[in-house]
């Protein structure tokens, strides 16, 4: 069994794995390292354990991951089973090049469009040869709203909710419409563009608010809420 886990800008996921498989996965706001233990005594076959993150962690949890009998931290100098042709991987979220990892792992030998929906709105590129070219980043739902308050004197505050029409005809519902319309022609034209580049292109949404999406885009898509932990998986299986 392996402990996978991703500590992104606005929560922590925690995963273990079997075989390849998702047993459990677990969203909190921070991961300690009492947790590590309880999580050794629920399952004492974990054995090896990967940490990708966005942000800085506490010491005392790298020293109770350190007790296992394989860590890894990833970053740039970990050995990948894609090749990373981005051309400053020190800079390069983790998360990203997971869920990129992740991808291949599913659909090996397709050109892939990874697209993760969360704090930030990333695309990525994995060609059918395995090379991840790179990718944008684009404002994610939540901080489009933040920011049309902050930036302005009098818009408000306004939380992503329901709403299947074209415009508002008041102001909230007008920042609703200019944000999540603008949300999914942004992704729709994204993905357009892309496989004008790349033949049979096949696009995987993972990420929080990946479930927004759904029956939203006219283009097709595969839904992965795993993917950076499948990610997480295969680099630390490739490392063994």
């Amino acid at each position: 069994m392996n402990l996978v886990i991703d500590i992104g800008n606005t929560r922590t996921k925690f995963s273990v794995m079997s075989r390849g498989e998702v047993l459990i996965t677990v969203p909190v706001d921070e991961l300690k390292p009492e947790h590590i233990g309880l999580l050794k005594h629920e399952y004492p076959d974990l054995q090896k354990a990967i940490l990708c993150s966005v942000k800085d962690y506490p010491v005392a949890l790298k020293t109770e991951l350190e007790k296992f009998e394989k860590f890894i931290e990833l970053d740039e100098n970990t050995p990948l089973p894609v090749k990373n042709l981005y051309k400053t991987p020190g800079t390069l979220g983790k998360d990203r090049i997971a869920a990129a990892v992740g991808a291949f792992d599913l659909y090996p030998g397709s050109n892939l469009l990874i697209i993760d929906a969360g704090t930030a709105i990333t695309y990525d590129i994995v060609n059918a040869s395995g090379e991840f070219l790179g990718g944008n980043i684009s404002p994610g739902i939540e901080m489009r709203f933040q920011a049309l308050h902050a930036f302005t004197g009098k818009l408000p505050v306004v939380k992503r909710q329901p709403f299947d029409r074209l415009f508002g005809t008041n102001t909230e519902e007008a920042i609703v419409a200019g944000v999540q319309n603008g949300v999914i022609f942004e992704v729709d034209k994204a993905i357009d563009t892309f496989k004008e580049f790349y033949k049979n292109l096949k696009v995987i949404i993972t990420g929080g608010n990946a479930e927004f999406f759904e029956r939203k885009l006219k283009n097709s898509f595969f839904v992965n809420f795993n993917l950076i932990a499948l990610g997480l998986n295969r680099i630390l299986e490739h490392n063994e």
